[in-house]
């Protein structure tokens, strides 16, 4: 994973970042629970079934982040006319959509 150093960086606020927080939680634990089903060898479509729930969770995840993006880092960089902003979202779209 790379250093957050490198990275830019946006301030959310406590809702949102709760709001997050709180899918992210729910997330990683499904991934334990997908863990402990293998390691309890749960048969192949069970285990399956919940990737798909997780796959599922974190696109909803990529939707509210994407949505919040738009919101507020893209409105605000085409109000202060930076001309990268629109090119980055369609970078970060098709991104997304593999």
């Amino acid at each position: 994973m790379e250093s957050t150093d490198c990275c830019r960086h946006k301030h959310r606020s406590s809702e949102e970042s709760g709001a997050l927080l709180k899918r992210l939680s729910r997330i990683e634990g499904q991934v334990r629970g997908v863990r402990g089903m293998v390691e309890r060898e749960i048969y192949c479509t069970d285990i399956l079934t919940q990737v798909s729930a997780i796959q599922s969770a974190l696109n909803a995840f990529s939707r509210e982040l994407l949505a919040a993006h738009i919101r507020t880092c893209v409105t605000d960089g085409i109000r202060n006319g930076d001309p990268e902003i629109v090119d980055e979202l369609v970078r970060t779209v098709e991104k997304l959509m593999k």
